[in-house]
């Protein structure tokens, strides 16, 4: 992870950043319970709740509060987030790519990809 955020392909927005917003773009409404994506990234709460303070300040999120909770938040990714997250998404992929090249072969990156979503299924149970 430190190899990958020094060679982030992107001075608009930190690893962490893409993280939240990936994260985001993936959500129906691409809108997400602040709670609930705290258990997507790999920061403290404390933390993401500054990191998304961050990005409603540069306009890429919205943070609202939550009809079914007043407590809580919802983070939603605007417009600007969105284009941003794609444009920074390509050169990030192609980073990716580099790093793991030939390395693996089509048969291998679908058990990779199998794996890797039982794992993330064993975290949310």
């Amino acid at each position: 992870m430190r190899s990958l955020a020094a060679d982030f392909p992107s001075r608009d927005i930190s690893l962490n950043e893409y993280d939240v917003l990936f994260n985001l773009s993936r959500q129906p409404d691409r809108c997400i319970r602040l709670r609930e994506l705290n258990s997507h990234v790999l920061l403290t709460q404390p933390s993401v709740s500054r990191l998304v303070d961050r990005l409603v300040s540069r306009g890429y999120v919205r943070k609202l509060t939550d009809p079914e909770d007043g407590r809580g938040a919802i983070v939603q990714l605007t417009e600007d987030g969105l284009a941003l997250f794609r444009r920074v998404a390509v050169a990030h992929m192609d980073t990716i790519a580099d790093r793991i090249g030939d390395t693996l072969n089509t048969d291998e990156l679908l058990e990779l990809t199998a794996l890797c979503d039982r794992l993330r299924s064993r975290k949310a149970n």
